[in-house]
């Protein structure tokens, strides 16, 4: 069934249109991954469907009565609402159900005759709506969420106007998660989350049962969550019947068989422009009308020709050179015995870490580890409480931070780029341009650059000086896919140390030799990439399950050596038990059978209702005492 459909969909933003033919339909069940440069109108699509902004031409379909779950902004709540309150109130129409259901129970203890035939009926109806709004299972999911984006027992109790954006939004996410509406929108969902929790939210998100179109620059969770892939380039969608990586080879595919098909285009155009050409001057050397005509006719077939655009082959990329750096000593960066605490809470303990030259080395681990912590200490900004943490013999550090900023945003890019060095204008503007800064676009202010392209000004500017360790935390952080490639690429050419922070696994994944990651307050090695890691974390999961599959098996085994040493007599009253209990358990349901079918009998119903509760109340009993054989 479709849930959803966008047709020839076209937007402006004054002056400016965004897209011109947006067109795709969404079946119940799918899960699609919506990817596009930075600016190319994702998110103007996620408010359309949600009705926060209007199309300037085109129809939208929604199925009738669907509902839908976006975040959009975080929404203001009370000073005393704390993170539990935000989260319940995903279940306000549950709640206002379940409110009714216990007035109504008290009401039908003292009415009698057909208002009591009433009140049963709509009981009834109520208990339904309630059964199917999952109003049984509110704990259950409460929980599940909850675990899964980490939020414990302390942070459930914060108020959630003390937390960061961050943090607000993962609970609004949470929030969002637990609506369980029936399209679900979701714009870089994986932003703010570790691993761990990308990981769980991978799971859910492939067994969510409503429709799922997500927004990501996070190839590894397009690869791993989504059935579909919908383009937006050039103002136009484009869709692929898979994951992220049948995309990249479906896309190529089509760039190659377009090239081709431009290529035999533009061959018959030519054969077609040469004879017009022809016929016209042998019209004129022989003053003949007829070829005249013929010219003029394959002029109109000519004109009516719908051309073939030149695909793009290959997407400029970054050129580096890297400055010639003095290489520095063998160990590049020392950590030893490292300890720092915040206030009450103990971040870091007896850490040690040894970096060497050469070395690519991912930081990994949960939020609030001590990741970036250690970073900062490393450039000085932190003071450690214990231990030694120092760079080696003839280091010399260019650090690309989370958050990029520029001492004067108010400069263009090459006021900025030429700030601190003696460089010439046309020289600046050459190296600029290896770092796609070209024509005008050096005149932009460093204010109005997107994420990507302060990411490479940034970059352009430290490979200028003479460094051999780079430090990166979180690089990756708001850039499109375009632009992490071009970053990837770029560092995969710097022959100095990495060290860098990451939760973008497909990034880790290709960049990094080895993997540390920080657990229990200290660095576990792992020298790979992250599909090493990953095989390695599965084989010590289930070493540690091993042994404890083997304890309960000898539990078992212990157990049923004891079952043996029963009396025949404890076996056979146990046998006659468990024959009781299905016994019972049959009447049961014969009962609920007979009373879905006495309407609304009232007397019936009473009469039924007594015996059902005698046969549950002795089903109880023997259930009881079952167990405490079974145990023995």
């Amino acid at each position: 069934m479709i849930q959803l459909a966008l047709k020839e969909i076209e937007k402006y933003f004054g002056g400016n249109r965004i897209f011109r033919n947006i067109n795709f339909e969404v079946e119940s069940g799918e899960r699609v991954g919506l990817i596009g440069r930075n600016g190319a109108g994702k998110t103007t699509i996620f408010k359309i469907i949600a009705g926060i902004e209007k199309q300037d031409k085109g129809d939208i379909f929604i199925r009738k009565n669907a509902t839908i779950g976006y975040l959009d902004q975080i929404p203001s709540y009370s000073e005393e609402f704390k993170v539990l309150d935000v989260l319940k109130t995903a279940f306000e129409i549950q709640y206002e159900i379940g409110k009714e259901l216990k007035t109504l129970e008290l009401e039908m203890a003292t009415l009698e005759g057909s208002k009591l035939e009433y009140a049963i009926k709509k009981y009834g109806e109520l208990n339904e709506l309630y059964e199917a709004k999952g109003g049984y299972e509110i704990e259950e999911n409460m929980s599940k969420v909850c675990t899964g984006l980490k939020f414990n027992d302390e942070f459930l109790n914060r108020e959630f106007i003390s937390l960061s954006g961050g943090e607000k939004t993962i609970v609004v996410l949470g929030k969002i998660l637990l609506q369980n509406p029936d399209i679900l929108l979701l714009d870089e969902p994986s932003n703010h989350l570790d691993m761990a929790s990308i990981e769980w939210l991978e799971g859910y998100l492939k067994g969510y049962k409503g429709t799922v179109m997500v927004i990501s620059h996070d190839r590894y969770f397009l690869d791993r969550v989504v059935t579909k892939i919908l383009e937006i380039e050039d103002g136009e969608s484009s869709l692929y019947n898979g994951n992220y990586s049948y995309y990249i080879k479906e896309k190529q595919r089509r760039v190659f068989e377009q090239f081709e098909a431009y290529k035999d285009q533009q061959k018959k155009i030519k054969a077609m422009e040469k004879a017009i050409k022809q016929l016209r001057q042998w019209a004129a050397q022989g003053d003949n009308e007829k070829f005249f005509k013929r010219a003029e006719s394959m002029q109109k077939r000519l004109d009516k020709i719908q051309k073939i655009d030149k695909p793009l082959i290959e997407q400029p990329k970054i050129q580096l050179d890297f400055v010639d750096a003095d290489r520095s000593g063998k160990e590049v960066v020392i950590i030893k015995d490292l300890c720092k605490s915040f206030e009450q809470k103990k971040l870091l303990e007896n850490l040690n870490l040894y970096v060497r030259y050469g070395e690519r080395t991912a930081l990994i681990g949960d939020n609030g580890s001590g990741k970036s912590t250690i970073i900062k200490i490393l450039l000085g900004e932190v003071e450690a409480d214990f231990g030694e943490a120092k760079l080696g013999a003839n280091t010399k550090i260019g650090y690309l931070p989370q958050n990029i900023t520029f001492s004067n945003e108010e400069l263009t890019v090459l006021e900025a780029f030429r700030e601190d060095m003696n460089i010439l204008e046309g020289s600046a503007r050459g190296i600029l341009a290896k770092f796609l800064f070209y024509g005008e676009s050096v005149f932009k202010k460093v204010k109005n650059l997107s994420g990507g392209e302060k990411s490479r000004l940034k970059l352009c500017k430290l490979i200028q000086n003479n460094i051999n360790l780079l430090i990166l935390d979180e690089p990756t952080n708001h850039l499109d896919i375009d632009s992490r490639e071009n970053l990837e690429d770029a560092l995969m050419e710097f022959s100095g140390t990495i060290l860098f922070v990451s939760h973008d696994r497909f990034f880790i994944n290709k960049l990094s030799h080895r993997i540390c990651e920080i657990e229990n307050k200290r660095v576990v090695d792992y020298y790979g990439n992250y599909e090493y890691y990953k095989e390695k974390k599965e084989e010590s999961s289930k070493n540690k399950i091993e042994p404890l599959n083997k304890e309960k098996e000898k539990k078992l085994k212990g157990k049923a050596n004891t079952k043996k040493q029963l009396s025949n007599n404890k076996i056979k009253e146990a046998e006659m038990l468990e024959k009781t209990v299905g016994e019972l358990e049959e009447k049961l349901k014969a009962i609920n059978n007979e009373m879905i079918n006495s309407g609304s009998n009232y007397d019936k119903l009473l009469e039924l209702e007594k015996e059902r509760a005698a046969i549950q109340s002795e089903l109880d009993l023997t259930l009881e005492k079952w167990v405490e054989i079974e145990s023995l």
